[in-house]
């Protein structure tokens, strides 16, 4: 019956019917959403892909024969629509992308507006183990180091299922060129990407204990308590604030940037338990003494080693907050 009424719904598209077209596409917009964000790092720049890709699938939508199924065919114009703004924008960074960890808190960091900085992803709710593992910060950071085309070879072979041959169809290339490709950016992928994955770690430590962290974690700067975070830290933690340049690494350059700035705000952080790409997360509320209401600051991303902080990702600016479904000040 489902695929009867995705039939009815495809002549009804064709025939120039767009809520038809919509109940097709909508099933399908989370996950070529987070596709999008795969190959661009930015959620912002993933929506504004998607748009244009479904804008392109609706007019084209004659060209689509039926001999494939619709899913692969608009991931197939997702993926060309994000090729495109690939090339023209470039790969989005990280402040470790950019130069040497400070060894000390550097006070009055400005932020760099030149850089297009990677971005937090929010998750969806109940999304699959697999679909989590794919959008974990370490493997959308190391796929941003790929060119173009190899990047979008690798999530469409890696993380969709498809095939080399259906790949160079999709990128108007070769077979053979899709397997080299593949050779290459698997390589540059392996040498940043950690082992285990933090699925695979979350997995492992439990639900509790990840509250506690988390918790510890929010507490911690809440109340300026270096020893109560110095406890939840691995000894080679890092922290980087985009769009902020200088980033930390070692328990003593990172204690020394919390003691002179977070914790020195005692009393004015206000946390909310989130998770960020597919990670255990905070959003950060900032109030000054003159102010009424905690503003949004950042969406602090964990990365955990074992049950300890390994990476703390503070992405900086309200911005981030719409897709999380949170408000930009909190009473």
């Amino acid at each position: 019956m489902g695929d009867l009424v995705e039939i009815d719904d495809l002549a009804r598209a064709r025939d120039g019917d767009d809520t038809a077209f919509t109940r097709l596409v909508e099933p399908l917009r989370r996950e070529l959403h987070a596709h999008c964000y795969r190959m661009l790092g930015s959620t912002h720049d993933a929506e504004d892909a998607l748009q244009d890709a479904l804008v392109r699938a609706w007019r084209g939508l004659t060209g689509f024969t039926g001999r494939g199924t619709l899913r692969s065919w608009l991931y197939t114009v997702a993926t060309r629509t994000c090729l495109d703004t690939a090339r023209s924008r470039g790969r989005r960074a990280l402040p470790v992308d950019l130069g040497p960890s400070s060894t000390h808190a550097v006070l009055g960091d400005t932020p760099l507006t030149e850089v297009a900085w990677l971005e937090p992803f929010a998750d969806e709710p109940g999304a699959a183990y697999e679909q989590r593992e794919t959008v974990e910060l370490a493997f959308v950071a190391a796929v941003q180091h790929l060119p173009a085309n190899q990047r979008a070879a690798l999530l469409l072979f890696e993380v969709l299922g498809f095939s080399a041959a259906e790949i160079a169809g999709v990128m108007d290339t070769s077979t053979a060129s899709v397997n080299s490709a593949l050779q290459r950016a698997r390589k540059v992928v392996a040498e940043r990407v950690p082992v285990p994955s933090q699925q695979q770690t979350l997995r492992v430590i439990g639900d509790v204990r990840l509250r506690e962290v988390v918790t510890g974690y929010a507490t911690a700067l809440e109340r300026g308590d270096a020893d109560a975070l110095v406890a939840l830290l691995t000894e080679d933690v890092t922290w980087s604030m985009p769009p902020l340049p200088h980033w930390y690494r070692g328990l003593d350059a990172v204690v020394d940037f919390a003691t002179r700035v977070p914790l020195s705000t005692c009393g004015s952080w206000r946390h909310v338990p989130v998770t960020a790409n597919g990670q255990a997360a905070v959003a950060a509320y900032l109030r000054d003494d003159t102010a009424a209401e905690h503003t949004a600051w950042a969406i602090n991303v964990l990365t955990l080693r074992g049950d300890r902080i390994a990476e703390v990702t503070s992405f900086i600016g309200a911005a981030h907050f719409a897709a999380f479904g949170l408000p930009t000040a909190l009473p």
